[in-house]
């Protein structure tokens, strides 16, 4: 089949090798713009640029869907196709009336649920037993089209935004090329979505990382884990930022240590753990980075910083 091919990061790489493996003819890829990355602002291409241009696909980056050059290119391509994997931007009408079999959207939740930019982290933080992939027949909406099929997979206990994000993105792979034999033979009958059990999942900035100790442990815990790898957890303690890669809830109140102290009030210093009292709970906290410096075991961090019971994180720099 031909295929035209819309997708930006690391997610939506996978899926574009599979059509390419199962012997679809893609024709032409469409992606996001080149950005600069680093402390030397060198230009990066998005992974799904470089991917097609290894494979000798064309590749585009529009900024405008609208541009009437665009969609005589996309008329003339000659696609029965279109599949979209995290592109970022939203299709007018007229792109989605273009190909035969319409635009199929890989998306990394069980839709409704988790419409929008982070469907795979605030799963993970909202503790979440399960999620999946669903492919949709893509509107003018944001993840409202009809659902063609669904790939639902647990979420481990220990499950990171990271972790999670590639078991998804295999699974996407997957699900394109079923779906594809679906529609061909036509035995799939798109469902509409309706607004029962909707949710939004914004996208992610840096902020969202900041700890808000008066949350609970087990809430901070999973959301620690959701935001691995990026953007990453963090509080302030004496001044300057510590993130927080790995942390655990406590079953139990540190003995001796400090007791009813304030949210993100560091009870305890027990076998190299810091106990940090939150809003509900403990949380022992496993692996940290300080600002400047690699991330490393608590245990580590203890020997060579200053740390004692009764110091508080802080949601600022000044604090």
């Amino acid at each position: 089949m031909k295929i035209v091919y819309m997708g930006t990061p690391d997610f939506a790489v996978a899926p574009l090798n599979a059509l390419i493996r199962a012997g679809h003819e893609v024709t032409l890829v469409l992606t996001g713009e080149d950005k600069p990355r680093g402390r030397g602002q060198a230009v990066h291409f998005p992974p799904v640029k470089e991917a097609a241009l290894a494979a000798g696909i064309p590749v585009l980056q529009p900024r405008n869907m609208r541009d009437p050059s665009l969609l005589g290119v996309l008329r003339e391509s000659g696609a029965e196709l279109f599949v979209v994997a995290a592109y970022g931007k939203l299709l007018p009408r007229e792109i989605l009336s273009i190909p035969r079999f319409g635009c199929v959207n890989l998306h990394g939740s069980l839709l409704p649920e988790y419409r929008g930019a982070a469907p795979i982290q605030q799963a993970v933080i909202d503790g979440r037993e399960k999620t999946g992939i669903t492919t949709m027949r893509m509107n003018e909406g944001l993840d409202t089209g009809d659902i063609l099929r669904q790939y639902p997979i647990p979420i481990a206990a220990d499950e990171t935004g990271g972790s999670l994000f590639e078991k998804l993105a295999a699974l996407a792979a997957e699900a394109i090329l079923d779906t594809i034999i679906g529609l061909v033979a036509g035995e799939i009958e798109a469902r509409p979505q309706g607004e029962q059990g909707s949710s939004y999942a914004p996208m992610l900035k840096k902020e969202m990382g900041n700890i808000c100790w008066t949350d609970s442990a087990a809430r901070i815990e999973r959301r620690i884990r959701g935001l691995s790898p990026w953007p990453g957890c963090y509080s302030f303690l004496n001044g300057t930022m510590l993130k927080i890669w790995k942390a655990q809830t406590a079953e139990s109140e540190p003995q001796g240590g400090s007791r009813e102290a304030e949210p993100g009030t560091i009870s305890a210093l027990r076998a190299g753990k810091l106990w940090v009292q939150t809003g509900d709970g403990f949380l022992i906290l496993d692996e940290v980075q300080p600002e400047g410096k690699k991330r490393m075991r608590s245990e580590d961090y203890l020997r060579g910083a200053r740390i004692r019971e009764g110091a508080r994180f802080s949601d600022r720099r000044s604090g």
